[in-house]
């Protein structure tokens, strides 16, 4: 019997598995296309993430902007992660197999996992990280992107090596992300920050086309398609263990998960060593209490509340928005974006940015003091 079986080869399933190999459990990894590439583009802060080696890194802008109404310089270094160095840094200690989890029986004594070829593995304690999926009418993030020789990114950006993390500039349905990759290309994102559904690709795609015709630009060369799940609740406790995106760790305001589900590796594969001996259901309980202590549920849901809030908003009123948050210390933009069981920070966040909005704002997140005052 294997130890841990952890179904999903992204970043946040690799990231679990070397984990739980390093604490001695034998771990293995189910994957349908081990050999694949990542395709997509991770950003991340580098606080958020600061034992990243310089290997997984591809870029790591001089100057990151935001825009509302109006610039910002932010004071927090922002990463483009190199996706090679990256797999390579989680890989190791554990064995990968190519297939598909069809489906997954759960005993005293441990779980069956059942592969789509027929092949059944047995595994004390079953982790899906297979990404979460669209169920229902759920908030989601999309996004239609090309990348662009640098030379011509420079019509939308001053400077190469400069990231804008959100530019809300005209227009109030979306905003445009630029990153520059470290390879002489830079994505160029058109995005729906939330909506539900999904706004549709096409409709992003078209969006990017006209702004890059009206600079003179044209889309060339690869191009990148986003979806993201953001309102996924806290899971509830049971034997099979979501984790990643999966779990409900994808900030419902930003649809980042990456760097916040590689941090959490550790301690959950902690957690799982430390009650093993105790049996399967034991750890899956001990791996469900690190990944959602009461402070990061509470973090939870109030960031949920923040999606609700501002989806509920006038588009007009979404840079406005922007504008007041990104004048914000860096401190509590940062205990927002990235401050999982950070309850005070996040609840002041909040708070800060009421006591500072406009009315025609404040009434759409009137709901943010009561919050507070309940917890």
């Amino acid at each position: 019997m294997t130890d841990v079986v952890i179904a999903g080869g992204g970043p946040a399933g690799r990231a679990l598995a070397r984990a739980c190999a390093r604490r001695g459990l034998t771990t293995v990894l189910v994957d349908p296309a081990p050999g694949r590439r990542w395709r997509a583009t991770y950003g991340l802060w580098a606080d958020e993430l600061p034992s990243l080696p310089e290997s997984a890194v591809a870029c790591a802008p001089s100057t990151t902007l935001a825009f509302g109404t109006g610039p910002h310089v932010l004071e927090r270094q922002y990463l483009v992660v190199d996706n090679a160095g990256l797999r390579d840094w989680l890989t190791g200690g554990y064995d990968v197999v190519a297939g598909t989890v069809s489906g997954v029986d759960h005993g005293k004594h441990g779980s069956s996992v059942r592969l789509d070829d027929g092949q059944v593995l047995a595994a004390g304690l079953y982790f899906d990280a297979t990404g979460a999926r669209p169920r229902g009418n759920r908030y989601e993030q999309t996004a239609f992107g090309a990348v662009l020789p640098a030379e011509d990114a420079l019509r939308l950006v001053d400077g190469p090596d400069t990231a804008v993390f959100m530019d809300w500039r005209g227009s109030e349905q979306g905003f445009l992300y630029v990153l520059p990759l470290g390879d002489g290309t830079v994505l160029v994102e058109e995005t729906s920050l939330a909506r539900k559904p999904g706004l549709p690709l096409d409709v992003l795609a078209a969006r990017l086309r006209a702004r890059l015709t009206a600079a003179g630009l044209t889309t060339r060369g690869r191009e990148e398609r986003v979806r993201i799940v953001l309102d996924v609740p806290v899971p509830r406790r049971g034997r099979t263990v979501p984790f990643g995106a999966a779990a409900g760790l994808v900030h419902p305001a930003t649809g980042y998960s990456v760097a916040t589900s590689v941090r959490l590796a550790d301690p959950v594969a902690d957690a799982v060593a430390q009650a093993w001996e105790r049996g399967p259901a034991e750890a899956a309980s001990a791996a469900h209490r690190a990944l959602w202590p009461s402070s990061a549920r509470t973090v939870h849901g109030l960031r949920r509340h923040g999606l609700r809030a501002l989806c509920g908003m006038p588009p007009d009123l979404v840079p406005v928005f922007f504008e007041l948050f990104f004048t914000l210390p860096t401190g509590l933009q940062r205990a927002f974006t990235s401050g999982h069981q950070d309850v005070s920070g996040t609840a002041e966040a909040m708070s800060a940015l009421f006591r500072i909005a406009p009315w025609r704002v404040r009434k759409h997140l009137i709901g943010w003091r009561a919050l507070r005052r309940s917890r």
